[in-house]
């Protein structure tokens, strides 16, 4: 899992490329947004267009990013789904709770 890290209009966007999976992504995932939490991060956006698929543990760690994120007072978004990914948040009723959006102009726009 690759992880880059940018500001936009007082947001920290995380661009992830890769799986989110266990002992691959969900690792990164976690210390990227512990990372960005810790530098002051307090609304962070997940792109999430370049992720290839995700499994449980991943759904754990964006479940964990969420809670971490709320918890200090922020929000944390998601934008750029891909089908398969957007599949298995809808499964898991996963969109009921976190913030997804279809493009990066949305996301950032759902924070204020």
């Amino acid at each position: 899992m690759k992880i880059d890290k940018r500001q936009r209009d007082g947001a920290t966007v995380l661009d992830l490329q890769g799986k989110i999976t266990i002992g691959e992504g969900d690792v990164a995932l976690r210390e990227a947004v512990h990372e960005a939490v810790g530098a002051g991060a307090v609304n962070i956006l997940l792109n999430m267009a370049r992720v290839r698929t995700i499994d449980s543990s991943g759904v754990g760690e964006l479940v964990a990013a969420y809670t971490t994120v709320t918890n200090r007072g922020g929000k944390l978004g998601l934008f750029g789904l891909p089908r398969r990914v957007l599949g298995v948040l809808q499964i898991t009723q996963l969109v009921t709770v976190l913030d997804i959006s279809k493009d990066e102009d949305e996301a950032a726009a759902s924070l204020s």
